[in-house]
């Protein structure tokens, strides 16, 4: 067996959502890296898991770019930034795997469908049983069952109203944020 082979195998992975999740979230989209604005916490959140030897990958619906409110460049530009803050953190981030598709056009790379999670188990050489994925909404929390990842949810972003509606949330940790969530995984 190559060795590559035997270090994703003993590698831990997690999936972070990104607006909500990592930073903040906003009805009229993220657009550009002046609106990209860092949740409190989930910067030193996620470097925490790169010093506990998480590899962190981000899997995000990012229909802007499909609905023509930013481009490739602009989302580029705002992981630059996301990027640019953790190494003051002595964080990173090993993988953005993005959606820009609109709901419309009915691609299977948009969560709740599995395409990006596909994507990840590609690129990483594993399957995702078991894996911590981090949302903030039901999207989230339903890719991940459905791919057999464990759905962790927190209640910023989008995740209160996820909360307070309450369905499909049976067996789903809820914490307040990245930060809280990260420290119950990393206590586990």
């Amino acid at each position: 067996m190559p060795v590559f082979y035997l270090w994703y195998r003993l590698m831990r992975l997690i999936i972070l959502d990104r607006d909500g999740v990592i930073n903040e979230d906003s009805d009229d989209y993220i657009k550009s890296p002046d609106e990209y604005i860092p949740i409190p916490g989930s910067l030193a959140a996620i470097a925490r898991l790169n010093h506990a030897g998480y590899t962190v990958v981000v899997a995000s619906n990012q229909s802007g770019i499909g609905r023509g409110l930013f481009n490739w460049l602009a989302l580029e530009a705002m992981h630059i930034k996301l990027v640019r803050l953790l190494s003051l953190e002595d964080g990173n981030i090993d993988g953005f795997f993005i959606c820009p598709h609109r709901p419309d056009e009915n691609c299977q790379c948009r969560k709740p469908k599995t395409g990006l999670l596909e994507q990840i188990s590609e690129m990483y050489h594993m399957t995702l049983t078991g894996v911590p994925f981090i949302g903030d909404s039901l999207k989230d929390v339903q890719v991940a069952k459905a791919v057999g990842a464990r759905p962790i949810l927190v209640k910023t972003g989008k995740g209160g109203d996820t909360v307070a509606k309450g369905e499909g949330l049976e067996d789903v940790p809820v914490y307040a944020d990245l930060a809280a969530a990260v420290d119950a995984l990393l206590e586990a």
